[in-house]
């Protein structure tokens, strides 16, 4: 074992939702090594802080501890221990030792994804099914080490397994997806370096069309049309940032970023007339995954979980002004721990901008001959990640009317596959070319989690929709319409489908707080209402990713359920996920609860994804709905704008003063007083 060098104490005199600092991460590695933790094998495959509860954090308590929470995975005896240290008394407070069959495993690491290529190629049936398929040269060979999922194979129980695709880069500037190699899988045990199992069904042709959509060289000549856009703020941004707290018009929000979710928003309220109320307590993305379609001996397994088993915010990208961001851009770096529990600075992890979203009222009105219109503006927190061949961007909205939207944008590269039966290729992927080549059908399903406190802690959930009112008595014209208002009750009630045609959404009321009309306050969510986990209701994938299998969980807020899927979903069965939380079938009723949301794209790739997908977006809206007495931006100046100030006379009619310089529209203008 390495003896480390003790450091200065960390001074915690912070927020206790304050990120981690590198002095923090470092005083978690010191402690957890001299308390013996670590040998040489040892991988910190997770570090992150512990969030006190939220009753303390509310209240304003200043003598929590900064608590760390690290994950180990010692790959000699393969054993798992989840350590939780003080940083204050530098000291370990507690520590377990997983069960790795029934809770999971963790995440794979940056290391092990490494190491996986290099152990697959090591291995001599993987190196003779290569040469079978004229592979000669197996430095050419780029092998993606995939999360294997859990489907009761024999021999698999307990092992830390991925599953190795091939994929062929003829040089170093290759474009390896254009050249899958088919029919071969090696499932490989990334403690012990071991090809437990080698999957080998039939020998197709590679793919040998080149789609090098990165080189300047290969691309199109490109198109000079295009004049200058220049964003500006010549008096600078209208946010201000106090640590990670942003204050943006009536918003403010305290950032933080999970090694897991990456970017998290934290105790998200509106000025409403001088007061502070609360929206949100704490919002993220806990889990995605993406299931393919295809039942292929070697493509049958292919469900990934992004969060659970790669670590969004491990994967961050670092941001670059002009190409990621455009425009007046502040950015927060990430710091978090590598593979070795030693603090590691993601640059730029995340982007952060107001800019300009159109119109947000207009009126032209016939009685006052007035002729209002202001615009909106929406403060844009975001973070990019990579996993794999597939790139995403999360990107939350905060608007000046009170709204907040969340939009995860998918790019990157599709995943390919070499198909010997035009058949085959043709019911499970979208082809491309006469070689072969096939972009298989899968989703791309993702779960917000809203810890919600509207007006405070005690909420409840009422379902809205549309209701069609039959011709009768009451409705001798056929003409009406109304809405049908369900209360949800315990936890089994709130697990939901989005139904377009009944127009459904959800509102998360305050049945103690009414507005002036006298109705409970509340936010609506509008769900996009996309199809949900096509695979079957027995399979593997329908146990562990349950929560994409309904659009609206609800749960009674529980400290420890953070994950929609488990804590660690990575060979996770199933279990201590958002199904078995639900079952306990509590109340939702007036209480504090948490709002799940999944959504996401049933993707049937185009070819105009390849070779490289302009972005796809989905997402999903939370509209204030009486949580204010009025519209909250009527205090918004009238735009002050040379450019959109119309030629003629000025009205000034009923006290309604227009001047020079801001928006001015003739009311008669295009007008017709036939009737309304």
């Amino acid at each position: 074992m390495t003896i480390v060098n003790d450091i200065t104490a960390t001074q915690t005199d912070t927020h206790p939702l304050a990120r981690l600092t590198a002095e923090e991460i470092e005083t978690n590695r010191v402690v957890i090594v001299n308390a013996g933790f670590v040998s040489e094998r040892t991988l910190f495959t997770l570090v992150s802080l512990v969030e006190h509860d939220k009753d303390a954090v509310i209240a304003g308590r200043t003598d929590l501890d900064r608590l760390v929470r690290s994950l180990l995975l010692d790959r000699e005896t393969q054993e798992v221990t989840e350590i939780v240290v003080s940083v204050r008394d530098r000291r370990v407070v507690a520590s377990r030792v997983l069960d790795i069959v029934t809770e999971g495993q963790p995440p794979i690491t940056a290391e092990e994804y490494e190491q996986a290529e290099h152990m697959i190629r090591a291995d001599a049936g993987w190196q003779k099914a290569m040469a079978a398929r004229g592979i000669t040269d197996l430095s050419t060979a780029r092998v993606c080490a995939l999360s294997a999922g859990i489907f009761d194979i024999p021999g698999e129980q307990g092992r830390r397994l991925v599953r190795g695709s091939t994929f062929i880069q003829y040089d170093p500037t290759d474009n390896a997806w254009a050249h899958p190699v088919e029919g071969l899988v090696a499932y490989l045990d990334t403690n012990t370096g071991e090809v437990v199992e080698l999957v080998d069904t039939e020998v197709v042709p590679i793919p040998q069309e080149r789609f090098d959509f990165h080189l300047d060289a290969w691309m199109p000549e490109p198109r000079t049309t295009q004049k200058p856009i220049e964003i500006t703020q010549p008096e600078g941004p209208s946010f201000t940032i106090d640590g990670d707290v942003v204050t943006w018009e009536k918003w403010q929000v305290r950032l933080g970023f999970d090694p897991v979710e990456g970017l998290v928003l934290h105790q998200l309220s509106f000025d409403d007339r001088g007061r502070r109320r609360p929206i949100i307590y704490r919002a993220s993305v806990p889990e995605m995954v993406v299931p393919y379609g295809d039942p292929s001996p070697v493509r049958f397994w292919q469900n990934y979980f992004d969060a659970g088993e790669y670590s969004m915010g491990k994967n961050a990208n670092s941001l670059e002004l002009g190409c990621d961001c455009l425009g007046e851009i502040s950015y927060f770096d990430a710091v978090l721990a590598d593979d070795h529990g030693h603090p590691k600075t993601i640059r730029n992890a995340i982007c952060m901008h107001e800019e300009d979203a159109g119109i947000l009222y207009k009126h032209t009105d016939e009685f006052t001959l007035s002729a209002d219109v202001r615009r909106n503006r929406r403060l844009v927190i975001s973070f990019f990640i990579t996993v794999g061949n597939y790139d995403y961007g999360f990107y939350w909205y905060l608007y000046l009317d009170g709204t907040i939207e969340l939009e995860a944008k998918a790019t990157g590269v599709v995943y390919t596959a070499a198909y010997g039966d035009q058949t085959q290729r043709e019911r499970w992927s979208t082809p491309l070319g006469d070689e072969g080549l096939g972009m298989p059908f899968h989703q791309h399903m993702f779960c917000a989690r809203l810890d919600m406190q509207v007006d405070g802690l005690r909420n409840a959930i009422e379902e809205v929709e549309v209701q069609r009112v039959p011709m009768g008595p009451d409705n001798p014209w056929g003409n009406a319409f109304t809405k049908r208002v369900t209360r949800l009750h315990t936890e089994t009630e709130g697990a939901r489908l989005a139904d377009r045609g009944a127009g459904r959404v959800w509102h998360i009321v305050n049945p103690s707080h009414k507005n002036r009309h006298g109705a409970p306050v509340s936010y609506e969510l509008r769900p996009s209402g996309d199809p949900t986990l096509m695979a079957d209701p027995a399979a593997s994938i329908s146990r562990r990713a349950a929560f994409a299998t309904k659009n609206l969980w609800v749960t009674q807020y529980e400290q420890t359920e953070r994950f929609p899927s488990g804590e660690y979903a990575n060979l996770n069965p199933g279990n201590h996920g958002i199904a078995d939380w639900v079952a306990q079938d509590r109340s939702i009723e007036d209480e504090d609860i948490v709002v799940w949301h999944a959504f996401g794209m049933t993707h049937f790739p185009r070819p105009e994804d390849w070779p490289i997908m302009p972005v796809d977006k989905m997402g999903f809206t939370l509209k204030p709905y009486g949580f204010f007495d009025q519209n909250p931006a009527l205090d918004l100046p009238k735009p002050d704008s040379a450019h959109c100030a119309a030629g003629g006379a000025e009205h000034d009619h009923a006290g309604h003063d227009d001047h020079a310089g801001h928006c001015h529209h003739d009311p008669h203008a295009g007008h017709h007083h036939e009737g309304y």
